[in-house]
């Protein structure tokens, strides 16, 4: 998969916006409209096409130990987000991961009151 096709697969969830907030870095980030928070910030690394992706602890841990591709993330909390190589995961895997970032960084539904 190249970065293209990675951008447009995050911009098919519902809010997601791009945005490039580094002028001197190659890094695309993947945000939600409704509260900002970044779900995925795409980059190259060594010339390896990786994003970085928000995950429960627990399961960040498993992927790493499950796919050589998938380590603690570069530039960002290690223990709350991981870095996949994009080519070294299977693609259901690597969507999935984003899938998780993406709802894991959503805006908070407000509780209706009754």
């Amino acid at each position: 998969m190249d970065r293209k096709a990675l951008i447009a697969h995050c911009l098919a969830y519902e809010g997601a916006l791009e945005d490039e907030p580094f002028a001197t870095v190659n890094a695309t980030v993947m945000r939600h409209e409704g509260n900002g928070k970044w779900f995925a910030l795409i980059c190259e690394l060594d010339g390896v096409l990786c994003v970085n992706l928000k995950c429960e602890p627990m399961l960040a841990l498993f992927l790493r130990t499950t796919y050589p591709g998938v380590r603690p993330a570069w530039h960002m909390n290690k223990l709350h987000w991981n870095t996949v190589e994009v080519d070294a995961v299977p693609q259901e895997e690597l969507f999935g991961m984003i899938r998780h970032s993406f709802d894991l960084t959503a805006p908070k539904r407000k509780k209706r009151a009754g």
